[in-house]
């Protein structure tokens, strides 16, 4: 597989939000017009910490549901859940015995999200840049969407490839996939505090803006949202000491698709509850009609649970075709 083929997943740990859609599900919709693409529902890389099972499930389903709401075709990319293909676990314990204790010692989301007490963390948590690596290498992917918080995994699973092909001595059989940036986009931080990224898991529901909101929602949100009392200047300078300030000029270039400065050359001399209003008419434009869609997905599972199994089986055979190849490769009979 030679041609370019992108692979890329989100967990499915509840509550999609804005950063999620700007960061990643609307450069899914824009490359499905120009590669082939595999998106996944990466169910086993959510369990690496405890999910209720039954709040899993429907997560699956709501993610599935926030893919298609976005404007992924399933005619179009693979959708899947992850844990229905097992190849991504066989994989990934291949490349457990490929990858070194040391490289993953150097993964710094691991002490992220591991905390200080990390002797209680999950063994998964620890080792799942490999499991990341098997879920791209499994499909040869060639290019992946990263943003910068998975740009470390993205260079374990190059090194992982890269020794896998030297052990075996099979030169190029795994490509060395490359991370695709997007460019002009920013990091969407709370709406609380302008120095954290943007979360799901954040206590405050008015930290974020759920794909789901309604229009009252939103706009209740963006108004609530921490600014400070000085207007809105040209200069992109004033903003390194003003990040919740910063964030909203970026949540409206982003969803302008257009540069920084352009925004704040245009809202130059205005207040922030001028600015607000207009931020808040741009949301609901953009996010309420996904949230809308999803709620109708969602009355709809069958469908989702369609687009899922036909998915997994198209996913599958690439898998089990380069499977068949890796196990002959590793010697396994």
């Amino acid at each position: 597989m030679s041609k370019k083929l992108v692979f890329s997943g989100v967990q499915p740990t509840g509550n999609l939000h804005l950063g999620n859609y700007l960061g990643a599900l609307k450069s899914f919709v824009s490359l499905q017009k120009k590669m082939d693409c595999l998106y996944c529902v990466v169910d086993l890389h959510a369990i690496t910490t405890f999910q209720d099972p039954k709040e899993l499930n429907l997560n699956i389903l709501e993610t599935t549901a926030s893919f298609l709401a976005s404007g992924l075709d399933a005619k179009k990319s693979i959708i899947f859940n992850q844990s229905s293909v097992s190849g991504h676990a066989e994989l990934a314990w291949i490349l457990n015995c490929v990858c070194r204790l040391g490289w993953l010692n150097r993964m710094t989301q691991f002490k992220d999200k591991a905390g200080k007490d990390k002797e209680k963390a999950s063994v998964g948590l620890y080792i799942y840049p490999n499991l990341m690596a098997a879920d791209i290498l499994l499909y040869k992917a060639t290019h992946v969407p990263v943003g910068a918080d998975q740009k470390q995994h993205l260079e374990l699973s190059r090194d992982i490839a890269q020794k896998f092909n030297n052990d075996f001595k099979v030169d190029n059989f795994f490509p060395l996939p490359e991370p695709l940036i997007q460019k002009n986009i920013s990091r969407i931080m709370s709406l609380r505090d302008g120095t954290k990224k943007m979360s799901k898991s954040e206590d405050s529901d008015y930290s974020r803006i759920n794909l789901k909101d309604s229009a009252d929602e939103i706009v209740k949100k963006i108004k609530k949202a921490k600014t400070d009392t000085n207007p809105i200047t040209d200069n992109i300078k004033d903003y390194e000491k003003r990040p919740e300030a910063f964030n909203l000029l970026s949540i409206y270039s982003d969803l302008s698709e257009q540069e920084i400065q352009k925004t704040i050359t245009e809202f130059a001399g205005k207040n922030f509850s001028y600015f607000k209003n207009q931020l808040s008419e741009k949301l609901v434009e953009t996010i309420s009609p996904i949230g809308s869609n999803i709620a109708k997905l969602l009355n709809d599972k069958k469908h989702l649970e369609d687009v899922l199994k036909k998915g997994r089986e198209k996913a599958n055979i690439i898998a089990e075709e380069n499977l068949k190849k890796i196990r002959e490769i590793v010697g396994f009979v």
